[in-house]
């Protein structure tokens, strides 16, 4: 349905729909489940984005709300497709994080891990940017959230 209207239409719809959805879960102190990809490059650099709707000014991992009964494997790998056009490869499960708000709700992520050969291309609509960056270079805005989760992939991986 958004997909119609222009795009600065299309950002503003965005942010308003997630402003009530973020209050509609915290009135029904859900426990909303997601995936995070940590998405790797040939050169080992993980791929970032910043969405145009919700902290733009962080850069976080590409991701999505899994649907009931959704693999998360298969969630981030349609997420990923659908955020950055990048397909991801070789992706596993590594972890679920547990992360309460103050409004009430809860969000537990599956960390999933994969590889991808492909550019990452931004919509100007759900992105703003997408980029890849080398672990020991992230950019400023990169959250507490994302910086957590990479660490919790080393700690996986043994490094």
């Amino acid at each position: 349905m958004f997909a119609r209207l222009p795009a600065p239409v299309h950002r503003v719809a965005l942010k308003l729909a997630h402003r009530v959805r973020l209050r509609v879960w915290g009135w029904l102190r859900l426990e909303v489940r997601g995936t995070n990809a940590l998405v790797f490059d040939r050169e080992g650099r993980v791929l970032l984005v910043r969405h145009s709707y919700h902290l733009s000014t962080q850069w976080m991992f590409p991701g999505g709300g899994l649907a009931r009964g959704e693999d998360p494997v298969q969630t981030a790998t349609r997420e990923v497709r659908e955020e950055t056009g990048c397909a991801l490869t070789g992706a596993v499960w590594f972890d679920t994080v547990l992360r309460p708000f103050p409004s009430g709700w809860t969000n537990r992520i599956e960390l999933i891990a994969g590889t991808t050969d492909d550019a990452p291309r931004v919509d100007g609509r759900e992105l703003e940017e997408a980029a890849f960056f080398a672990l020991d270079a992230l950019p400023a805005g990169a959250n507490a959230a994302t910086r957590d989760s990479i660490a919790r992939w080393r700690t996986w991986r043994g490094s």
